[in-house]
């Protein structure tokens, strides 16, 4: 596995699915950014009606459905329909994630937390979707919600050593400095 965040606003994603599986792509997409995200949800179209500005569809995608998409998302669907929808994405293209089906994976969805644009992210490449969800578990205690505005205040004070004309090396050494005297991870 090669750990990458993709830039939603960059890529085109489409979820495929039904139930909470497919719910929670969904909410995920938007919770990293994406604007829209195309559904394709046979007799759910009301439950992701109100999660995306994208369009909703009562029916699984077409080949035309996947031009110009990047990702696709399978979830919460039989095995028929998952494997068929996963071999026409690869015909054309298209990452293709597979709810809790490795080897119809292009790629995995790490566990993760979220705390502002603070995204800490934990992930076995399928091997123990079990372990990732504890380590999720143990981070979302470990940091909480404040380090959402601590990540803005590093931010802030990093945007300012840039404009005085501070070099990478520099930001960085007092980046790790201000965390120290701060205490934020002890």
């Amino acid at each position: 596995m090669i750990p990458i965040m993709i830039d939603p606003e960059r890529v085109t994603i489409v979820v495929a699915g039904n139930g909470q599986a497919a719910e929670r792509r969904v909410r995920q997409a938007r919770e990293g950014g994406a604007r829209a995200v195309a559904v394709f949800a046979p007799g759910e179209t009301e439950r992701f009606a109100a999660l995306t500005d994208g369009a909703v569809h009562d029916r699984l995608p077409e080949v035309a459905d996947l031009s110009g998409v990047d990702l696709l998302y399978v979830a919460g669907l039989d095995d028929d329909a998952s494997f068929s929808l996963a071999l026409m994405a690869r015909d054309h293209n298209v990452l293709v994630n597979v709810e809790d089906v490795r080897e119809l994976c292009d790629f995995h969805v790490p566990g993760s937390v979220r705390r502002g644009d603070l995204l800490i992210a934990v992930g076995t490449g399928g091997a123990s979707p079990g372990l990732a969800r504890r380590l999720r578990r143990h981070l979302e205690e470990a940091f909480g919600p404040e380090w959402a505005e601590r990540l803005q205040v590093l931010s802030a004070q990093r945007r300012k050593w840039i404009e005085e004309g501070a070099d990478m090396a520099t930001v960085a050494e007092r980046t790790d400095a201000m965390i120290e005297k701060s205490e934020w991870l002890k």
